[in-house]
Formats: C-alpha cells, structure tokens, sequence
C-alpha cells in the first residue's frame, strides 16, 4: 500500500473509487492500431500552460504571478497578490481572493479581515510567516471583492497547486465556501463540510468559516473556534501517526 493510500485509511477516506475509463468505439480502436489515428489528442494550450506552471520553482512562479494576463482581474489590479509566509509551513490558510487593501499592499489578508485571521492564529499558538502559509484561490482582486468566477479561479488552479507541492503543508485550512468548493472540486455548504477531515489530493484538510463572513457574523465566531481546535487536534493526530513527514 503506498504512502497516500495509508495516510488517507488512517484519515478514514478510503475506499477511493477511480472513474473506470470508457471503452473505444471498435472504428477507433481499429484505426489507432492500424497507425491510422494519433494514440492522444494535442495538448490544449491550458495543458501546455498547466505544465508550465508545474515545473517552476518559487523565483519563476512568483515573476509568473506578477506578469500574469490570463483572465480578465488582471485589467484592474495593482498588483496580483502571491501569498505570504514560510515556503515550508506544514499549515496552509487558503482564502478566495484579494480584497482592496491586499489589491494595494500586495499580500494576502491584510484588512479587518486579516486581523481576525492573525488573532485566530494566535489564539491556537500560530505566527502569521512562521510555520504559516497564506495564499488566496486567485491572486488578482475581483471588482468589487465579489467572489471568483468559476474560468478565473479555474485559470489561477496552476499556480495554487504549484504553491502546494512546493510547500508541502501538513494541514491546509480552507477559509470558506469558495476556497473549500475550488480545493475539493465540488459544491458543498460550510455546515456540511465542517467537522471533517478532507482532503487535497492526499493532504489533509479542513474547512472552517473565512474571516470576512466571521466579521458579519459574529455568532459563528464560536463554531469558527471549533473548528481551529480539530484542525490543532487533527494536526497532532498527523504528527503522532508518522504517515506525513515534511
């Protein structure tokens, strides 16, 4: 049993079940081995540039970020916002997008919002930038801080994934509906996602109440605190167990 596989029966998210693949029409499987007809289609450019994107390192993927164009925030940014924080953290905060004031600063969580989040970090004995990653689902601003469209953040996935695999956290905290929908490819409801130990392609995650909802919302800040204590619970669990070492 692989690594991956052990880490996620220890979480309790097996069995995995893998889309069986479709059968070819007889004509087309005729023709591929008569040499009649390409064994794959040509690699979109989305392909190409996910590749790309795949292989840089941290200097190549941050000047990529800063000179991106390829959906439509980067018209009216200041600045795309990368991320902020310990390039080895074992825990990853992801937020949806920018908002003004990180649109001007050019770092992630700097508002009111970004207040909450430190004081929520210190309240379970974290340190934004020490231990700590921050990153957004995209790094431009959506006009009027409204929530990413689906092309945008699909757009911005490469470099979200790249940040991942560079880092490789222990934990990774989405903060709110949009960032845990865009991580798990899947719609889902905060209530129904809460509570849980999911996951990223084979690292742990939880979801938790993103800062922003919390400021409107002051009731939820106690379930917000809940959450914080099984995801410092659940990273004990991690460490204890062995089965992800940094």
């Amino acid at each position: 049993m692989t690594r991956r596989a052990l880490v996620l029966a220890e979480l309790g998210l097996t069995p995995l079940w893998v889309r069986r693949r479709t059968a070819l029409p007889e004509k087309e499987t005729a023709a591929r081995s008569a040499g009649l007809q390409d064994p794959a289609p040509p690699r979109s450019d989305a392909n190409d540039r996910a590749a790309q994107i795949g292989a840089m390192d941290w200097p190549q993927l941050k000047s990529s970020v800063a000179a991106c164009t390829s959906c439509i925030l980067h018209k009216q940014r200041r600045q795309a916002v990368f991320g902020v924080g310990d390039e080895r953290a074992e825990w990853l905060f992801i937020g949806e997008g920018p908002g003004a004031e990180e649109d001007a600063r050019g770092e992630p969580f700097v508002g009111q919002a970004g207040k909450l989040l430190d004081n929520m970090l210190a309240a379970i004995g974290l340190k934004r930038g020490d231990n700590v990653y921050i990153a957004n689902v995209v790094k431009c601003r959506p006009p009027g801080n409204r929530a990413p469209e689906p092309a945008e953040a699909n757009t911005c996935e490469p470099y979200l994934s790249r940040q991942i695999e560079l880092i490789k956290p222990r934990l990774i905290v989405a903060l709110g509906k949009i960032a845990a929908q865009n991580l798990l490819g899947a719609e889902a409801t905060i209530a129904s996602l809460r509570g849980r130990t999911l996951a990223y392609r084979g690292t742990p995650l939880i979801v938790t109440y993103h800062p922003a909802y919390l400021l409107r919302n002051l009731t939820d800040k106690a379930k917000a605190w809940e959450d914080l204590c099984f995801a410092v619970d659940t990273m004990k669990s991690l460490k204890q167990s062995g089965l992800i070492p940094k």
